[in-house]
């Protein structure tokens, strides 16, 4: 079964950067989507950014300040976060949609368990 292992996740001040990084953990045929959502203390979770082959999406909240990429040879994902606010601070979960070898005809949907990211003022 296919995991998604986060790292990058912590304490900073208002301000500060952070990356996150997202790693699936085998080798899968063909990933679809990879993203990033989050969920605040709450709230409901909700859509940071995704990446797909044809491109990538953000909510409004975070444009001009992160930013999604994807390494397809290592099937991960990064969030570069800058000039992070308090209103940033939430669990951060990647998830991806994948076929998962060359004979799948169903794309299938993985969570990571997320990274906590604490925004101080």
């Amino acid at each position: 079964q296919v995991q998604l292992v986060e790292s990058g996740g912590g304490l900073v001040q208002a301000g500060g950067s952070l990356r996150l990084s997202c790693a699936a953990s085998r080798s899968i045929f063909s990933i679809n989507t990879m993203g990033w959502y989050r969920q605040a203390p709450g709230k409901q979770r909700e859509l940071v950014a995704a990446i797909t082959s044809g491109g990538s999406t953000s909510a409004d909240s975070v444009k001009g300040r992160f930013t999604i990429s994807r390494d397809n040879g290592k099937n991960t994902v990064y969030l570069k976060m800058n000039s992070l606010n308090p209103e940033d601070t939430a669990v951060y979960y990647c998830h991806a949609k994948f076929f998962e070898t060359k004979y799948s005809t169903r794309l299938l949907e993985v969570w990571g368990q997320g990274t906590l990211v604490t925004v101080s003022s």
